[in-house]
């Protein structure tokens, strides 16, 4: 969602939905049809553009999806201006002593300026310059190998649908009227809230929750789940969860929401142990809901619980058409939608073997303070298997991490007897940066011998990489070796 009486706004959408955008007749089969113009659709639509194919794209809202509108872009912006003002009142430890003054009008409106400064990337415009034919509207399937916008019926001898996802508002009695906010509406707001309560205690639920109450409001949390980041390493969650009570967020874990009130300008979560929870405003984060309303059925296309079911090619039942990105319900990331993207454009245009997504391996970040990134395998799974190892090191156990402050926080891998990387999390300021390394090394199959014969900078944050990789080397010295290296050393010296 977008105001209409922003300036910056405005530009976003003149770019991304312009008004006066003409409206194209759609004559002939196209080589590709791509349904949905978030980071999939636009990643497809310009790659089969530039090897040469016709190409036509349909968007019903905005080009650019909830990545720029209403996800990434939006949200780290406003997570910059958050962690800005907490480095501020942390300051005093280093011996800097500043006041701060949240202005929240102004972290918005950078926000709606960063979105709209991005726009052209993603503009109609700029589709229209690489040779994409662009059709605004919904968009419905006429039949296995027909989409209709409007009145206007394109024919495709292959389809990608990429309509994504949008916030999933369960059942609870009450919240339909109770006027909550998603992702989508949360960032239209110009006025900070007193209180704010975020049902969810996810990736989104805990970036939102920490960065409004470091820009001022007072922020709950509630969640079914009995800590945060459900997903993510137990130590992890406890890192996190212990810097949001200290940022001065409220958990209500394993708690479940009966009912939600609006009474006047409040609303009031009702838990089932009969505690009354009141904001004025309420932050839906409980996961995402497929956008499959395309008629599909009459497409031949199936769908299941996660989205549009497809097999590992990403073909749907209909091997006309494929679908990627978060419509799939399978990894929901940008980073992940475009590699899908990519995986489509060689199965459906190109008679060579096709490229399968469950070979990609796909890290994730959450970006609260500290962030949690994390790929492949968690220490939790990997004790599972005896033939993997788990090697962790502290963040404050570096130097970086002394002279920065970094006092909790860790860096940790799971690897084979060969020393190849299954998995690793790191939670840690810049997590996601000091992940890819690691992500490379599992894609790969670098072995951490090989990043140990590595020379790091230091002292960088990137020392603790370094590190896990040393571990690793040591362990190889078993008793025997080292007894054999004793030998050897004695003979040397006579």
């Amino acid at each position: 969602m977008i105001r209409e009486d922003d300036p910056h706004d405005r530009r976003l959408a003149a770019h991304t939905h312009p008004s006066d955008w003409p409206t194209l007749a759609g004559a002939g089969t196209y080589n590709l049809v791509v349904v949905g113009g978030g980071p999939a659709g636009l990643v497809a639509a310009f790659g089969a553009a530039g090897l040469g194919a016709r190409v036509a794209l349909v968007e019903k809202g905005l080009l650019g999806g909830d990545c720029l509108v209403s996800g990434c872009v939006p949200s780290k912006a406003i997570l910059r201006a958050a962690h800005a003002a907490q480095d501020a009142r942390d300051a005093g430890a280093l011996g800097v002593h500043a006041t701060v003054d949240v202005d929240f009008a102004a972290v918005m409106e950078r926000m709606r300026r960063i979105r709209a400064d991005i726009a052209p990337h993603d503009s109609a415009e700029r589709l229209r310059a690489a040779g994409i034919d662009v059709f605004f509207g919904a968009a419905r399937f006429g039949g296995p190998d027909t989409v209709q916008v409007g009145t206007v019926e394109l024919r495709f001898a292959k389809c990608l649908v990429a309509t994504g996802a949008r916030a999933a508002l369960p059942p609870i009695p009450g919240l339909a009227e109770a006027g909550a906010l998603t992702n989508e509406a949360l960032f239209t707001l110009t006025e900070r809230p007193r209180r704010l309560v975020v049902l969810g205690a996810g990736v989104i639920g805990c970036e939102m929750a920490q960065a409004f109450a470091r820009l001022g409001t007072e922020v709950v949390v509630v969640d079914r789940a009995d800590r945060v980041l459900p997903r993510e390493e137990a130590d992890a969650s406890a890192i996190v969860a212990a810097r949001l009570v200290k940022d001065g967020v409220a958990l209500h874990l394993s708690a479940a929401v009966t009912r939600v009130e609006r009474r006047g300008d409040t609303r009031v979560l009702v838990l089932g142990d009969g505690t009354e929870l009141a904001g004025d405003a309420l932050l839906v984060a409980l996961g995402r809901t497929p956008n499959t309303d395309l008629d599909l059925d009459r497409a031949g296309v199936r769908v299941g619980k996660a989205g549009i079911e497809v097999d590992d090619h990403l073909r749907t039942a209909n091997p006309r058409i494929y679908a990627a990105g978060d419509v799939i319900g399978q990894a929901q990331f940008t980073h992940a939608a475009d590699h899908q993207a990519r995986i489509v454009l060689r199965n459906a245009l190109f008679p060579a073997p096709p490229s399968r997504v469950s070979r990609l391996v796909i890290p994730r970040v959450t970006f609260t303070h500290p962030e949690v990134a994390a790929v492949g395998l968690s220490a939790e799974e990997a004790a599972k298997d005896p033939a993997l190892r788990v090697y962790t090191v502290g963040i404050g156990e570096t130097d970086r991490g002394r002279t920065d402050g970094e006092t909790e926080g860790y860096a940790r891998v799971v690897v084979d007897a060969k020393g190849r990387v299954r998995g690793a999390t790191i939670v840690a300021d810049g997590a996601g940066e000091l992940l890819a390394p690691l992500t490379l090394a599992m894609t790969h199959g670098v072995t951490l011998g090989q990043i140990a014969s590595t020379i790091h900078p230091y002292p960088t944050r990137s020392e603790v990489v370094f590190r896990l990789a040393s571990a690793w080397n040591k362990e190889r010295l078993t008793p025997t070796v080292a007894a054999v290296l004793k030998g050897w050393l004695r003979f040397r010296r006579g």
